[in-house]
């Protein structure tokens, strides 16, 4: 997916078949991060591969054409890909409609073909359900876990954690602190509600 610089794997969940398909499959990526909200990062993650295992594919084209009632059925056979198996099922019918749309169901090209690092992260807040956390979060780990470089990509990295830190599971577990202590502190500036 990337180039030298990336990495075989996400450290994001704990599973080792998880976190390569995280890595081996750009589809599976966004299907995490649209996964990643009122859930842990380990559930949100290892959400693609359990969806791979229902119904036998991560094709945007495919997610995007299967009937709306299956795709949900998938989300909430037990146990449930997340909180709200309904809300998430649309979610990512969606997003895999628009990387139908978009890219000719080739999510990496939302990657591959951005001319620089600002057309990245506009790329990548076009995506449904994509709002400013999850555009540094994706931006950071193209850029520091999978080896997506291109022209800006150091002033495209945010000031704060994201999943572009983590590289292990001790990682992860400092990187979820900082997330709290991150949201703490915009929630008392008034930054997040």
């Amino acid at each position: 997916m990337g180039d030298a610089g990336g990495t075989d794997r996400l450290h994001f969940t704990g599973d080792e078949q998880a976190d390569r398909l995280l890595a081996a499959e750009p589809m599976a990526l966004l299907i995490g991060f649209a996964l990643d909200q009122q859930v842990t990062v380990q559930k949100a993650f290892s959400g693609p591969l359990e969806l791979k295992r229902r119904i036998g594919t991560l094709d945007a084209t495919r997610i995007a054409e299967l009937p709306l009632p299956e795709l949900v059925a998938a989300f909430q056979a037990r146990p449930a890909l997340h909180r709200f198996p309904g809300a998430m099922a649309r979610r990512v019918q969606d997003l895999a409609a628009y990387v139908r749309n978009e890219y000719g169901g080739e999510a990496a090209r939302l990657w591959t073909e951005a001319p620089d690092a600002s057309a990245l992260r506009q790329r990548i807040a076009q995506l449904p359900g994509f709002g400013e956390m999850k555009v540094s979060g994706l931006t950071a780990v193209l850029v520091k876990r999978l080896g997506v470089q291109p022209p800006g990509w150091q002033d495209a990295l945010p000031d704060h954690p994201t999943l572009g830190d983590v590289d292990s599971a001790e990682a992860l577990e400092l990187y979820q602190a900082r997330k709290r202590a991150h949201k703490a502190e915009l929630r008392a500036a008034g930054g997040l509600q």
